[in-house]
């Protein structure tokens, strides 16, 4: 099995911040964010391998950053060749591409958003979905606040865990259970990543790979509790700092800084 990491977006709803700097690499309690996702993968024992795909732009500080951290298995960084928000690839064409890129054909891949940040154990997900296979799993959180459901995909699960209903960003959602961006694709879904291109589906949000994949392949939830950030603004960016500053035993801050101290 390997991880992908999806880094390949360009943050605009965090300008300034993220004009020079990639949001997974901006720091959360004196730590780039993407290691707080990296210490979640080197817990899996699965793993083989880890690749980040992210941009032109950011790439080079992906690379340094690659560079200097040392972990346990191989941590690979991909260009997708992209310079801009206009002429992104997509999450679902990144996964591609980096399937292309560094041979992965024939690979289970655990493929985390770089902007995803949780306190469920990554391998207890792997296990769940390993008693099911051949499928592929969803990582599934009950959200407390209804008011931001309709920016998420919602799901629908049968008494085994199948999920049996999936709708990217539905303008009146019908519970609030939804698809974090965290996934196990089976190595026979990744097959028809080509297919699910070809057909002119979507090359975003990889919800929508899911919600495609549901009604021709079996597909599990992982419930999981505990706390899951999504980081898509600066309120949910200082939330997530100052929530990590007080486990570090750190001083919270009213507004959020780059430094990192």
């Amino acid at each position: 099995m390997r991880a992908v990491l999806l880094a390949a977006g360009y943050a605009t709803r965090l300008y300034p911040l993220t004009e020079r700097i990639a949001k997974p690499l901006l720091p959360l309690a004196g730590r780039p964010m993407i290691e707080y996702l990296l210490d979640r993968l080197l817990a899996v024992p699965e793993l083989d391998g880890i690749h980040v795909v992210t941009n032109s732009k950011f790439a080079p500080a992906f690379a340094a950053w690659a560079q200097q951290t040392s972990t346990r298995l191989p941590l690979s960084v991909h260009d997708d060749g992209t310079t801009s928000e206009e002429h992104r690839l997509g999450a679902i064409g990144d996964l591609r591409f980096v399937v292309e890129r560094a041979g992965l054909e024939g690979e289970d891949l655990l493929v985390v958003a770089g902007d995803n940040l949780f306190a469920f154990d990554l391998a207890d997900m792997v296990s769940f979905w390993s008693a099911r296979t051949p499928a592929s799993c969803v990582a599934l959180y009950e959200h407390p606040d209804r008011s931001v459901l309709s920016q998420y995909g919602i799901v629908d699960v049968d008494d085994e865990g199948r999920v049996v209903d999936f709708v990217e960003k539905p303008a009146e959602p019908r519970s609030n259970l939804i698809a974090t961006a965290t996934y196990v694709f089976d190595r026979s879904h990744v097959a028809l990543l080509d297919a699910y291109l070809e057909s002119g589906n979507s090359p975003d949000q990889p919800g929508n790979l899911v919600a495609w994949l549901v009604s021709r392949e079996p597909v599990y939830g992982y419930r999981f509790a505990g706390d899951w950030v999504d980081i898509g603004n600066r309120e949910q960016l200082l939330d997530a700092d100052n929530e990590l500053r007080r486990r570090a035993g750190l001083p919270e801050r009213d507004e959020y800084e780059l430094d990192t101290n």
